[in-house]
């Protein structure tokens, strides 16, 4: 590692910076409702605002800068008014625009005085109020973001090389890999200012390419040095990440993705896109998570790497795979070349930078609570396990309308800097939250292996078999198994989704055909559709600590599997029998998103032969069109004593549900889902 790298990555660790921060005290929510200041002037002022209270915070040799002062992002909203909103419209995660892909490679092309050009161009044709006063916002964020620049420029002082590339970005577009690179994060810091949340880093080896071919290429920059400049890019990306919200600490939503196809459909992966790999693989960071777009017709040396790095133990990269994702997404209404660009939200949901306003995890629906809701109505009156599916069936129905009868009618807080990060908006003289070329919305699914099981088992031991009376499986879950240990025992040991049995996974199949039918029904109010998803998001969790015992054996408040995983506690034949379960279902049709899950014991990889054995594990999920996957190297008895003793592993990193974090700022009921989940020793 190069010297400069472990200064900053000293740096990092020590967290001594954290100090320098300060809070806001203004409150400026008030203010703003006592002069009736429109929403997008609010936030931009409230922008222009925290750029005036940050200090620039320059250390030697620095080249690349940024690291927030401010801990607290002020409401621009009272409580009042905040509330008011709530009755009329569903309110997702505070109103703000989050999960969203800027449209970087423009802006980083022309910078921001083009930009200005325009918004002043547009101000002149305005033809109402709300217009002018979107515009005005932009205007006034520019000129936010100037105040950060000049600050900053200001106070690199000995570092001239530094104060040259301030003088010309962002007012002009970059003209290097380093200016591009610089621009990018200042970018990334003013989104995270401006209370954007989940801000995504998209293709970055696509828009950032053409500057780094140009240096390499007129020997301005040597690929080792484009690698440091890379290595200090993404460390930059970690000072701040406490500061950025989320369920947990490190769910910041901080993704990066590479590879894939172009808008042409050719592969895509280039040189910068191997240094990216490396990059990460040296640094062992959180930020950015990193995602590969992957095929059948990817090459193996990128699966090879890529194994490399999830035998750090980051828990990336995570896979998507473009034979399966474009087709979804084209299917459901987005154009082929947008389809093409797609890159992954704050997880792993599958989103358009540019063009799109999606909300891709509004809540999920519990697949296991449905599966207890249809035996407490209807098993004693079921005569056959089809009669009672068909039930069940319907119940899946009831719960997608439910939900979008409950989240269709929905408002967002304006966002004037990150309108200009989007295409048109300028043009249309219109907010992103208000209106985009895409305005879907997605629904996850939770416990999708439980209620897989559960039905496997009502159909076996039931139906088929009659080993269980269906009045006996109700008084056993009533009870949460007390008294009937033999029972659980039986239904513990029962038929499992994830040992490649067509009985069991053809359940998974119906199953999910029925989600998919279910919201290919509904409209949101904007007239985006429904897209339905594997994954589970927090509500493996959520939903679990909730729900009584399920028919599977497991307990009541006992977790689901993360994401599109198999039970936890379970036993399956091997982990390619566990890929081919769970490749059966039509993924394309519930393709918002959810990585396959699976935990390797660390000593999987302990030789290239490992290595290779699991890259080419990889590629038999893609060749079996499975739609994401997520490989996660563990060992149980390192995460036990980090509890023990977490001093002794300050930087442990984990993988939680669709992001990375350290073990050590997690809450204990994610620690112990990690340490439960199975380890697959080949």
């Amino acid at each position: 590692m190069n010297e400069r790298v472990k200064v900053i990555l000293e740096r990092l660790h020590d967290r001594k910076y954290r100090e320098l921060r300060v809070n806001y005290e203004v409150n400026l929510a008030s203010e703003y409702a006592k002069k009736k200041v429109p929403f997008p002037l609010r936030a931009s002022d409230r922008l222009q605002k925290l750029a005036e209270a940050e200090k620039a915070i320059v250390y030697p040799g620095d080249r690349i800068g940024f690291y927030r002062t401010i801990r607290n992002i002020p409401k621009i909203l009272t409580d009042k008014e905040f509330d008011d909103l709530g009755k009329k419209y569903f309110l997702f995660d505070g109103a703000q625009v989050g999960n969203i892909s800027s449209d970087y490679e423009y802006t980083l092309k022309v910078g921001f005085d083009k930009r200005l050009e325009e918004v002043e161009t547009q101000i002149k044709k305005a033809n109402t109020n709300a217009e002018l006063n979107e515009l005005k916002a932009m205007k006034e964020s520019i000129l936010a973001i100037y105040t950060i620049a000049d600050k900053y420029r200001a106070a690199y002082k000995n570092n001239k090389e530094m104060r040259e590339i301030l003088t010309r970005i962002p007012r002009k577009g970059a003209t290097s890999f380093h200016e591009a690179l610089v621009f990018l994060r200042l970018l990334n810091f003013t989104l995270w200012l401006n209370a954007n949340k989940h801000n995504t880093l998209g293709r970055f080896d696509q828009y950032m390419y053409p500057y780094f071919k140009k240096d390499i290429e007129s020997g301005r920059l040597t690929k080792e040095e484009a690698f440091v400049l890379i290595q200090e890019f993404f460390l930059s990306l970690n000072f701040d990440s406490d500061l950025y919200p989320g369920v947990q600490q490190g769910d910041n939503g901080q993704s990066l993705v590479l590879g894939g196809v172009d808008l042409k459909g050719k592969e895509a992966f280039n040189e910068l896109s191997k240094l990216c790999l490396e990059a990460s693989l040296e640094l062992n960071l959180i930020d950015p998570k990193i995602n590969m777009r992957v095929s059948a017709n990817t090459a193996d040396k990128w699966f090879l790497l890529g194994t490399k790095l999830t035998k750090k133990g980051l828990g990336f990269p995570q896979y998507s795979n473009d034979d399966v994702v474009i087709p979804a997404l084209v299917k459901w209404g987005y154009k082929l070349e947008h389809a093409r660009d797609y890159v992954v939200a704050a997880c792993w949901e599958f989103i358009i930078p540019k063009y799109a306003m999606d909300i891709p995890n509004v809540d999920a629906v519990n697949f296991p609570e449905l599966v207890n809701k249809t035996i407490k109505e209807k098993l004693l009156v079921s005569k056959t396990y089809d009669e009672f599916e068909k039930y069940f069936n319907q119940n899946i129905h009831g719960e997608v309308e439910r939900m979008v009868k409950a989240y269709g009618n929905y408002y967002i807080i304006p966002s004037p800097f990150q309108s200009l990060l989007m295409d048109g908006c300028v043009e249309r003289r219109k907010d992103i939250s208000e209106e985009a070329l895409y305005q879907n919305f997605g629904f996850h699914g939770a416990g999708i292996a439980t209620a897989v099981d559960s039905l496997a088992v009502i159909k076996s031991k039931i139906f088929k078999e009659e080993k269980i009376s269906k009045q006996g499986l109700i008084d056993a879950l009533k009870s949460n198994y007390e008294g009937y240990e033999e029972l659980r025992h039986i239904l513990q040991n029962g038929p499992k989704m994830g040992n490649n049995d067509d009985d069991i996974d053809d359940i998974a199949v119906r199953m999910l055909d029925v989600y998919a039918d279910a919201c290919s029904k509904y409209r949101n109010a904007r007239g985006g559709i429904i897209r339905p998803g594997t994954g589970t998001a927090m509500y493996y969790i959520w939903h679990s600590e909730r729900l009584g015992a399920t028919p599977d054996g497991r307990k009541a408040g006992e977790p689901f599997g993360a994401n599109y995983s198999p039970s936890i506690n379970s036993r399956f034949n091997g982990v390619l029998s566990v890929i081919q379960s769970f490749s059966k279902p039509n993924l394309e049709r519930v393709c918002n998103g959810g990585p396959l899950t699976l935990e390797f014991h660390d000593t999987v990889f302990r030789n290239e032969e490992g290595v290779s054995k699991v890259a080419a594990l990889v590629q038999t999920f893609v060749k079996l069109r499975g739609h994401q996957l997520q490989l996660n190297a563990v060992n149980r008895e390192t995460l036990l004593d980090a509890q023990k003793h977490p001093e002794k592993h300050k930087n442990l990193i984990v993988r939680v549900w669709g992001w990375s974090g350290y073990f050590n700022e997690l809450d204990p009921v994610y620690q112990n889902h990690v340490i439960q989940r199975l380890e697959f020793l080949q």
